[in-house]
């Protein structure tokens, strides 16, 4: 193997010396600071601090074990990332490791995909973000609230990427030290009994009202779903790869921090409210983290959970205008998507991308203005379905990677994933199981209809493009053609 990845092919070569089509004119304008942070602030989201609650009321304490499960796979994704990152980091990332192994067609849809993801995310966070102003002024309409939001972030994105990364660690910031902060006055409670909630705060709350299972494995795995929602942003440090200041060395740090994100922010933090307060108490569409510090009853606890919880739906909105404009400058140029979209303005960002992404987030509003109480759960379901594909093309991608050196024509990146590829033919099981899970659940199958619809329209797309200009449909990578 090591002879193999050493032999240098010329469509390798070639490769190398290709110029970055994705990262040409971007400002290398995000430090390690920032990219450590955005990295951490992608594992905290609004899945976590408003989808859990409804969670919790379907599977009980056992949703500490499928968050657990989840992270699990969710590392295994982003090692096969991590990998094809420092074999070839780019701005396009895996839009463009799906057009390299997988050929441009799957480029084309990844990154059209990732776009819908962000945009319909942008939604269910801008929705969510109304929601929390609702907790302190009740009488203003949700819609007004998400509106005003909306402007505000699309101006910060406008302004350059040091902007954005500056207002993201702030963002994260906040999110990070609040969850320490519950996770430290939580172990208070049950250490020392202190509050009203101290009198019936026990770890025994976890199994003690029906078990650990309260509803049975089956109903536990039905929130898979809403799992791996909350668990979308984690792979876009990937997008940042092409404005790091150095992600030979920000990357590989920030993934492999990971796994102690993931105990600490969601299995930890989940442990200690479900001890400090029965599962039985929280309902869906209360953040438990609001609904706890309530319990507790510390002075402006709640509203100072709320917002934070505010924070975190605004950080994850705000990444999704930063790479909605950076998917669709990947796919214009590849010629997948009108020239206009590959423009940088004089703050070296794709503005026009990006305000075309915020136009359709404003459906959004749209949403919050005829279905308030259902614009959350909609907008989520498609998220979701959209991030399993791209979690998907991921890990097919390094599969077929790992294939390649092996054979000797690509080398081996400086960050090799623990397991290779069997890690990733077990998250792509994984993946496919929940895919499964959301076609059996009624409310959430929509999704699965939206995304045959997506599909449709994108080969449609496809066909157009492939009439008018058929060059920009070929490959244009060959080193890969002997895979299979």
């Amino acid at each position: 193997m090591e002879k193999g990845a050493s032999q240098m092919t010329s469509a390798q070569v070639e490769n190398e010396e290709a110029p970055q089509r994705a990262e040409e004119g971007y400002e290398r304008g995000l430090g390690s600071r920032q990219v450590q942070m955005i990295a951490i602030g992608g594992a905290i989201g609004v899945g976590l601090f408003l989808g859990a609650g409804a969670n919790i009321a379907k599977a009980g304490p056992s949703l500490i074990f499928m968050y657990a499960l989840a992270g699990v796979i969710i590392f295994f994704i982003m090692r096969a990332l991590g990998e094809l990152l420092l074999y070839r980091p780019v701005s396009g990332s895996f839009a463009e490791y799906s057009r390299e192994f997988l050929g441009p067609f799957f480029g084309y849809f990844t990154a059209w995909t990732y776009w819908l993801m962000w945009v319909v995310t942008g939604m269910a966070e801008l929705t969510a973000a109304a929601i929390y102003v609702n907790y302190w002024f009740p009488s203003i309409p949700q819609w007004v609230t998400a509106l005003v939001f909306l402007v505000v972030l699309f101006g910060v994105n406008l302004i350059s990427v040091k902007v954005f990364g500056e207002l993201e660690f702030w963002f994260s910031m906040v999110k990070v030290t609040a969850l320490i902060g519950m996770i430290v006055i939580g172990l208070g409670v049950l250490t020392f009994g202190f509050s009203s909630a101290g009198d019936t705060a026990a770890v025994s709350n976890l199994w003690q009202f029906d078990g650990f299972f309260p509803k049975g494995i089956g109903s536990s795995l039905m929130t898979l779903q809403g799992v791996m929602f909350a668990y979308l942003a984690v792979e876009l440090v990937g997008v940042t790869a092409g404005e790091s200041e150095n992600p030979e060395k920000t990357l590989p740090k920030a993934i492999n921090t990971l796994p102690w994100r993931i105990a600490l922010f969601y299995v930890g933090a989940l442990t200690v409210i479900l001890c400090v307060v029965k599962w039985t108490e929280f309902a869906p569409g209360v953040s438990p983290f609001v609904a706890a510090f309530a319990k507790i009853g510390i002075p402006a606890g709640a509203g100072i959970v709320n917002f934070v919880v505010l924070t975190a739906a605004l950080s994850s909105c705000n990444s999704g205008m930063y790479s909605t404009g950076r998917m669709l400058r990947n796919l214009a140029d590849n010629g997948e998507a009108p020239k206009v979209f590959s423009r940088l303005s004089g703050s070296k960002t794709p503005a026009f991308g990006i305000t075309v992404s915020v136009l359709f987030m404003g459906i959004g509003v749209v949403l919050n203005y005829v279905v308030p109480e259902k614009a959350f759960g909609y907008v989520t379901s498609v998220a979701t379905a959209a991030g399993i594909w791209t979690w998907l093309m991921i890990l097919i991608s390094h599969v077929l990677y790992r294939r390649a050196v092996v054979a000797g024509r690509l080398p081996a990146s400086s960050f090799p994933a623990p397991g290779g590829a069997v890690c990733s033919y077990i998250a792509i099981a994984f993946l496919l199981f929940v895919t499964g899970l959301i076609a059996y659940d009624a409310d959430a199958r929509v999704c699965l209809y939206v995304m045959a619809g997506w599909a449709v329209a994108l080969g449609i797309g496809w066909a157009v493009l492939k009439n008018r200009n058929p060059e920009v449909t070929q490959r244009r990578e060959p080193q890969l053609e002997k895979v299979g």
